[in-house]
């Protein structure tokens, strides 16, 4: 299927740019202190990686369940897409902030409804296959509820942690 190629690439390409906004140490002197002191450009990273992993790997089983992508499908699908290539740019709103030690809580939440639209986006790419009847003939509804359980649980979980970010005292971050 055409759409899940196209979607493999800007997931690859948006993967590709969350290393290019970690920025090499400028003093070589103090290597060692410069690249430890990158950790929040690490762990954004990492964070990020991770969550888009599990975006793609996510939107490959849907589309394995899904028969036929209609013009709301693939609008949906590049509204998905276009959220997943901003996360590069909330992941590095995040390290700079956590490198700041300035406007974590709000870099935090920032990232988090970054993670939400995410999230939302990918949930109406499913209800709508769902309610249209564009999914496989194969997947029975018990198996059709058990997946938009998972990933209304991923968005749940989503909206917490940007809920919980936005209640964390900005003076208690290292």
């Amino acid at each position: 299927m055409r759409l899940v190629a196209f979607s493999d690439g800007v997931f690859a390409i948006s993967i590709t740019l969350l290393v290019l906004e970690i920025r090499p140490p400028t003093d070589d002197r103090n290597l060692l202190h410069g690249l430890v002191a990158l950790w929040p450009s690490y762990l954004a990273y990492a964070l990020t990686f991770l969550f888009i992993g599990q975006v793609w790997a996510n939107h490959h089983v849907m589309f394995d369940q899904i028969r036929a992508a209609d013009r709301v499908v693939l609008f949906l699908n590049t509204l998905l897409l276009m959220v997943v290539a901003f996360l590069p740019f909330a992941t590095s709103v995040l390290a700079g902030a956590l490198r700041s030690g300035h406007g974590q809580q709000t870099a935090v939440v920032f990232y988090g409804i970054a993670f939400d639209v995410t999230a939302l986006t990918f949930n109406a790419v499913w209800q709508y296959a769902c309610r249209h009847r564009l999914l496989s003939e194969a997947l029975d509804p018990e198996g059709a509820t058990a997946i938009s359980r998972r990933f209304q649980l991923a968005l749940a979980w989503l909206a917490t942690g940007a809920l919980l970010g936005a209640c964390y005292q900005s003076s208690a971050w290292p």
